[in-house]
């Protein structure tokens, strides 16, 4: 099982970039860096790009529609050309709250919108003549002067498509044109409300959920005392609940729903709403916490690891929490171990 990081951009990059050094030196395969309505997900991994030599820099994620699938693939290949082939692109819808509100863009036919762009960005990488005509997008723009254009850039090698996707739809998408999928709201034993959606749309593909890296995981912090673990977890979970979208559109609430948690789902999100958060921090029981990250003693935290293992889960995102910058690089230090550890048990059997 590979491990992967993710680091939020922030004023301390001196810090940022010390921690993916020592996260490379470790073994760590792959360093992701979101984007949300901050900073950007593709400035800092150019940055991270100078300071390393091995890990992989994916955008995790960028977001899908903000930037023409022209833009896309230009980013992308500017990234992996400074990074010598490194570069993961990550892509996400996002969704209408972020969409609408931040960027100005309709949240319009999200899955759709996300093919096409793939299709595009695909066929600017390989440097063929980008001709499209789709449902979201023509090239060129018809009644106009544009031309179809190769890319001044030379062809590169494909470059890796991991896409963050939560619906039944936009899951079967994945497993059909993406090279990986980045798992939230992920609980290990309901894998199968993710990964039979997964399956389908690699079989139209002619391929199987093998064929694809699968990365899901959680916050790691080691301890004896479970409650002082899992308690700072809850308002997380919460604001996932309640926040990350409106009440039409939440996905990763919808995901919660899906897994057998319909009723903590809706309530907690009705909650928020209604500004009750300390009641709907209440709800959120401690066995969910737990099965999203991986909390408390060394054994613990690696039975967790086991069951994102038998879940199918190939890349571990792990998140470790610490105080200091030494004590979260010490935390991964230990959870890498544990993951060869647990690697090791499926070599032997």
């Amino acid at each position: 099982m590979k491990l992967a990081i993710g680091v939020q951009g922030g004023e301390d990059w001196e810090s940022i970039s010390s921690y993916v050094i020592e996260a490379e030196r470790l073994g760590v395969d792959t360093v992701w860096c979101p984007e949300l309505w901050g900073y950007d997900a593709v400035t800092p991994l150019a940055y991270l790009a100078g300071k390393t030599s091995r890990i992989k820099l994916g955008t995790g994620i960028m977001q899908a529609g903000t930037r023409t699938p022209a833009l896309v693939a230009m980013t992308a290949m500017t990234l992996a050309a400074m990074s010598g082939d490194r570069f993961l692109l990550g892509l996400g819808t996002s969704g209408p709250q972020v969409i609408e509100g931040w960027h100005g863009i309709r949240f319009d036919r999200p899955v759709t919108r996300m093919r096409e762009i793939i299709e595009i960005v695909r066929k600017v990488v390989a440097g063929e003549r980008v001709v499209h005509k789709g449902k979201v997008y023509e090239l060129p723009l018809p009644g106009g002067e544009g031309k179809a254009l190769v890319s001044g850039a030379k062809a590169r090698a494909p470059i890796p498509v991991y896409l963050a996707t939560l619906g039944p739809k936009s899951l079967e998408m994945t497993g059909e044109v993406a090279d990986g999928w980045l798992g939230t709201s992920f609980v290990p034993e309901h894998a199968e409300v993710f990964t039979a959606a997964l399956a389908r749309g690699a079989a139209r593909s002619g391929r199987t959920l093998a064929d694809l890296d699968l990365q899901a995981g959680g916050a790691v912090a080691f301890g004896d005392d479970l409650d002082t673990l899992v308690a700072p977890r809850k308002p997380g979970l919460v604001f996932t609940l309640g926040a990350m979208g409106s009440r039409a559109h939440n996905f990763y609430n919808a995901a919660y729903q899906r897994a057998g948690y319909d009723e903590l789902a809706k309530r907690v999100q009705d909650l928020w709403f209604e500004r009750r958060r300390d009641e709907a921090i209440s709800l959120i029981p401690d066995e969910l916490v737990l099965q999203t990250n991986l909390l408390g003693t060394g054994a613990m935290v690696k039975d967790r690891i086991r069951a994102y293992r038998d879940a199918g889960i190939t890349t571990l995102r792990v998140q470790p929490e610490a105080a200091t910058l030494a004590a979260r690089i010490e935390t991964l230090g230990r959870v890498a171990m544990l993951a060869r550890e647990v690697g090791e048990e499926r070599v032997a059997v």
